[in-house]
């Protein structure tokens, strides 16, 4: 890939991603296998006047042999100096990047269980640190590609030509051609658009139809509203979260869901890919899994088990079956991406920004208006080129919102 491409992307996430305010710290996670790309982010995080950042190195053949070879003590363990870190980011609110890169299949044949609980265990620490920042500091998840996840999604190719491929795709949707930074104002004035009108609906519900099976009925909360594109914190920063999004979402009423959906993409979690499954949901809650699998039974149960919240929604995300990154004709077995080719749901934690009025709201609060709390937020994709989704208003009219797999206005 050439670098001047790469560094209209650096500049993408730096400045229309995090927004990176003058003397602000900043926080890169990114895999060791892209030092290059993690370069141009520093020092573009740098030129935008951030005061000190800190690149976090992952690599996840290491975390599978820790997985394997470590008690499950010693895997659930917050140490004191995670813990004083957590600490340290709460008080100085970084800017955060995340950059993916890693293999879909990477962790798909550790033990499962022992890596769920050990996860729990961890998040239950982590968590209270997280909620303390929600809402008050940049965030902004990106992809490049890794040789690993490059192979699965262009199989039969060379190495070099699998990265160039996925390079060219990545960068497609994630709309960095031309003016990159003056796409993206185009797109979030877009979204922004869609989102407004279904905001005047004043919706309570949405119904959810499809010829694979799924029928499926969530109810919104009162005072909640559709988001989408570039987000604001709390002091007033703009940013954009997900490079690339195409989503339209809101954060349904915690409890209130009744009957069955079906998955449309490949679901990655913890480094499995799983297929053809579904969820029975009861008050609100998965109470079954539907699928023929039965070790992907056991992961998807676990899951959903991961703690007492779970097992309900977090997020309805709208987006259209003929959206950028499904018209690639690419399923890219990862979640950012998939995610943003077809409508899906969230289960676990929701977005306090879904509601009218959260600022001047605590997170207790928040969660007493119908937003769910949880250890996971896990996006499962629902889209099918005959979705149908109906709108109940709070006056109890019936308003088409999707009809054949896209927006029904």
């Amino acid at each position: 890939m050439k670098k001047e491409r790469m560094l209209e992307y650096a500049r993408l996430i730096t400045k229309m991603g995090i927004n990176v305010q003058k003397d602000q710290d900043v926080v890169i996670k990114a895999y060791f296998d892209q030092p290059e790309f993690v370069m141009m982010l520093v020092e573009e995080c740098y030129k935008l006047g951030a005061r000190k950042v800190r690149v976090e190195w992952m690599y996840m053949p290491l975390e599978k042999i820790d997985i394997e070879m470590q008690s499950l003590e010693a895997l659930s363990e917050v140490t004191d100096w995670e813990v004083e870190k957590l600490k340290h980011n709460v008080k100085t609110l970084p800017a955060m990047i995340y950059v993916i890169s890693e293999d879909p299949d990477g962790l798909c044949d550790v033990d499962q269980k022992k890596y769920a609980s050990a996860r729990a265990a961890r998040t239950a620490v982590i968590k209270p640190y997280r909620d303390s920042m929600e809402d008050k500091y940049q965030w902004c998840i990106a992809a490049v590609p890794g040789v690993e996840w490059a192979r699965k999604v262009f199989p039969g190719v060379s190495d070099e030509e699998a990265v160039e491929k996925l390079w060219e795709s990545i960068l497609y949707c994630s709309r960095v051609d031309g003016n990159a930074q003056e796409n993206w104002n185009e797109h979030n004035k877009n979204l922004k658009e869609r989102y407004s009108y279904l905001n005047s609906l004043e919706l309570r519900e949405l119904h959810y139809t499809a010829s694979n099976g799924t029928d499926l009925t969530v109810g919104l909360i009162d005072i909640g509203r559709f988001l989408g594109g570039c987000e604001k914190t709390l002091g007033g920063v703009v940013y954009n979260p997900n490079i690339p999004s195409e989503e339209i979402f809101t954060s349904p009423m915690k409890g209130k869901a009744e009957g069955v959906v079906y998955s449309s993409m490949p679901f990655s979690y913890n480094g499995r890919l799983m297929e053809n499954f579904g969820f029975r949901f009861e008050n609100g809650k998965a109470v079954e899994v539907l699928t023929d699998n039965e070790d992907d039974r056991a992961v998807l149960t676990d899951m959903i088990n991961m703690d007492e919240n779970s097992a309900y929604l977090g997020e309805c995300a709208l987006i259209p079956y003929d959206s950028p990154i499904r018209n690639s004709e690419i399923i890219f077995y990862n979640t950012l991406f998939d995610e943003n080719a077809a409508c899906h749901l969230a289960l676990g934690s929701g977005f306090n920004g879904c509601l009218e009025g959260f600022e001047n709201m605590t997170f207790d609060q928040c969660c007493e208006k119908g937003i769910n709390s949880a250890f996971i937020h896990e996006d499962f994709m629902i889209g099918t080129p005959d979705l149908n989704i109906d709108g109940k208003t709070k006056d109890g009219k019936t308003v088409a919102i999707f009809r054949n797999g896209g927006w029904a206005f």
